[in-house]
C-alpha cells in the first residue's frame, strides 16, 4: 500500500487532514468567506473537505482543488456529484507546485502543504502567486509548543528543530515579516489534537482488524501501531496546530 493510499485510509474518519473540529473548520470558512461568491483555490486539496463544504454552504461560490493523488480527486469528484457541486469545482491532477491558473483567486487554502513547496516562505510565495488583490489566505502549520526533546523528534521521524517547525511567536514573525498580517486564528485545542491522532491510527487498526486476509494487513497494523507509539510517547506534547487567515496590503 502506498503513502498516498495509506493517508486516505487513515483519514477515513476525520476528512479534515488537520486536527480541526468540524465547528471550527466551520467557523475558519464563515470569517473566511465574506461575499459568499468568492473564487477559491486549495493548493493540496486531497479529498477536497474543504471545498466541498464550501461549496455546499455557499451557492455562488467557484473552487479548484490541486493534488498529485489521483484516488483522492476522484473520491473528491464523487462527493462532489453526490452534492450537486460539481459544476463549480474544478479538480486538477499534479503537484501543488506545478499549478498555474489564468484567473486569480479570492481565498487560497494551504494547509499542511509546506512539505509540497519546500518550506513555510516557499508556500507563501506560492500562495501569493495565485491571490488576487485584496484576497485571503488560509493557512495552516504546525509549531512547537515546548522545545522538543530527542523522544519528540525522534517521534516525528528526526524532524531538524530548527527546520520544521517553529515556536508560535517565530512563526508568526517570520510570516508578518514576509508581508502578511494576521486577521484572525485558530489554535487547535488539546481535544482536537488527540480526536485527530486517534482518528488517524484508530482508522488503521481498524481496517486492519476488518481485513486481516489482505496482503497489506500487516504492514498497516504496524504502522498504526507506529503512528501511536511515536504520538504518545514522542510528540503529543510538544506540538501544537494554528490556522490563520493573512491578508497582505493592496
Amino acid at each position: 500500500m502506498d503513502r498516498q493510499e495509506l493517508a486516505r485510509l487513515a483519514h477515513t474518519h476525520h476528512p479534515i487532514a488537520a486536527p480541526l473540529a468540524d465547528q471550527s473548520v466551520a467557523a475558519l470558512l464563515r470569517r473566511a468567506l465574506r461575499s459568499g461568491d468568492e473564487r477559491l483555490l486549495e493548493l493540496g486539496c486531497g479529498q477536497g473537505a474543504w471545498l466541498l463544504r464550501a461549496l455546499a454552504a455557499h451557492p455562488e461560490l467557484t473552487a479548484d482543488g490541486v493534488d498529485p493523488d489521483p484516488a483522492a480527486l476522484t473520491d473528491a469528484r464523487i462527493i462532489a456529484e453526490h452534492l450537486g457541486v460539481i459544476r463549480r469545482l474544478g479538480l486538477h491532477h499534479r503537484p501543488p507546485a506545478e499549478f498555474s491558473a489564468p484567473h486569480p483567486y479570492d481565498l487560497v487554502l494551504c494547509l499542511g502543504t509546506g512539505e509540497a513547496f519546500g518550506g513555510l516562505l516557499p508556500t507563501l510565495t506560492a500562495a501569493r502567486r495565485h491571490l488576487a488583490p485584496g484576497g485571503t489566505l488560509l493557512l495552516g502549520e504546525g509549531y512547537w509548543q515546548r522545545p522538543p526533546d530527542q523522544a519528540a523528534l525522534a517521534g516525528l521521524g528526526g524532524a531538524a528543530a530548527d527546520f520544521d517547525f517553529d515556536d508560535l511567536p517565530t512563526l508568526l514573525d517570520r510570516i508578518t515579516a514576509d508581508g502578511w498580517t494576521p486577521i484572525h486564528a485558530h489554535t487547535s485545542t488539546r481535544h482536537e489534537l488527540d480526536d485527530y491522532e486517534w482518528s488517524r491510527t484508530g482508522a488503521l487498526a481498524e481496517w486492519a482488524l476488518d481485513h486481516p486476509a489482505h496482503p497489506d494487513a500487516a504492514q498497516v497494523q504496524r504502522l498504526a501501531t507506529e503512528h501511536r507509539t511515536s504520538w504518545l510517547h514522542g510528540y503529543r506534547d510538544a506540538v501544537g496546530f494554528v490556522t490563520l487567515l493573512l491578508r497582505q496590503a493592496n
